[in-house]
């Protein structure tokens, strides 16, 4: 079952199915409408498509993981718990067990310049990142402990695949709209979130006066706990929740150091519109965010964004119709390269058990990798832009 699993991963590497790309936007600078649908089963048809033409099979083989440095996977393990703390899923770090062993929450937020900054988004755990249309990206932070916060975003609308991010770590959704191809997979039991367009909008969210909408829509703690109560979702993880990451021990530092590891102190993920980087901090050990020419900061504390850790996830995608709507991979997986330390090193991801699942990341050899505790920013990139990337 081991030598499957490996052959599995290295099918990843080897798979060179590609999807056409949609006409180049990068000229577009203002926050796209949503887009008109002209055939709903289109992002269906995408992603049956992905599922027909790939190799790859993202299941877990019988028995344990595999995983770096002699550690035991998380997937196959109870989360440890300390006193009245809990192993955080999203840093690897206790936490009080009220907050461990809550699920957290992912806030869809608007990366467009005439809403910078944001607010509130140095809080969230783990941060994806991902183009939308016009070449523009959008930014989704997922938030362990946001109970002081009372400012949140600002809040924008969903897109099919940040959906399936945000099941990864189990976590309520809150958006504030939708296009009409993400409505059926909003609808599906499994799927909890908040909307800004339904009965609880002006629960969850307020507007602002200090920005035109669609850029001044925000959200609450209070108001996000209010709509999770109004709707009845469970708060607790699901006992079938697994986790997403295998974190280092608290006296353990993870330095990539095999053989195919590199230097990595500048990280550009190859966005057109915002040209975003990341530049390594030795003294700290964080990597800073930038954007639009300059750090990028949240108006809440004016910090500058740092995290401990970058995934780099490569990911098949196609413009699923003539309005410029994207589709991405979330499931049968692809390259992808760790970053932490100074250092990279490449490998794969896959999703185990299904839209419920996680994406699981793996080194060249088969084996699940760890990542240092802390926060996590995740960028999607598409595999056919790869070339665009820089990491030194």
């Amino acid at each position: 079952m081991k030598n499957k699993f490996i052959i599995t991963l290295c099918a990843l590497f080897m798979c060179t199915c590609f999807f056409a790309c949609g006409k180049d936007s990068t000229a577009e600078t203002v926050d796209p409408a949503e887009p008109e649908v002209t055939d709903p089963g289109a992002y269906e048809d995408f992603e049956q498509s992905v599922s027909e033409n790939t190799e790859v099979v993202p299941e877990k083989q019988e028995g344990t993981i595999d995983t770096e440095y002699d550690y035991v996977s998380a997937y196959d393990s109870e989360r440890e718990r300390q006193g009245d703390e809990v192993r955080s899923y999203l840093t690897g770090r206790f936490v009080p067990a009220a907050i461990g062993d809550r699920r957290p929450v992912a806030v869809m937020l608007n990366n467009i310049k005439d809403a910078q900054p944001m607010t509130g988004v140095s809080f969230a755990d783990v941060i994806y990142e991902c183009v939308v249309e016009g070449a523009l990206t959008r930014m989704m932070g997922i938030f362990e402990n946001y109970d002081d916060l009372e400012k949140i975003g600002s809040v924008r609308s969903c897109r099919n695949y940040f959906v399936y991010y945000a099941l990864e770590y189990d976590a309520i959704y809150c958006h504030y709209g939708q296009s009409s191809y993400a409505v059926p997979l909003l609808e599906e039991p499994f799927v909890d979130n908040l909307s800004g367009l339904s009965s609880i909008g002006n629960t969850v969210y307020y507007r602002t006066t200090d920005r035109q909408a669609p850029h001044n829509a925000y959200a609450s703690a209070k108001g996000i706990k209010k709509g999770i109560e109004t709707l009845g979702y469970d708060t607790a993880y699901s006992p079938d929740y697994k986790g997403k990451f295998t974190f280092a021990r608290d006296d353990d530092e993870i330095i990539p150091d095999s053989i195919d590891s590199y230097d990595a102190t500048h990280v550009e993920p190859g966005y057109r519109i915002n040209k975003p980087w990341f530049e390594y901090n030795e003294k700290d050990k964080k990597y800073y965010r930038f954007q639009y020419g300059g750090p990028q900061i949240d108006d809440m504390n004016d910090e500058q964004l740092a995290v401990d850790n970058i995934i780099l996830q490569y990911s098949k995608w196609t413009q699923v119709d003539d309005n410029g709507y994207l589709g991405f991979d979330c499931h049968m997986g692809g390259k992808m390269t760790y970053i932490t330390r100074g250092k990279a090193r490449d490998g794969a991801w896959i999703r185990f058990d299904e839209d419920t699942g996680a994406a699981r990341y793996f080194d060249n050899e088969g084996k699940e990798i760890v990542i240092n505790q802390g926060k996590t920013w995740v960028e999607i990139i598409q595999d056919t832009e790869g070339d665009k990337v820089k990491v030194n």
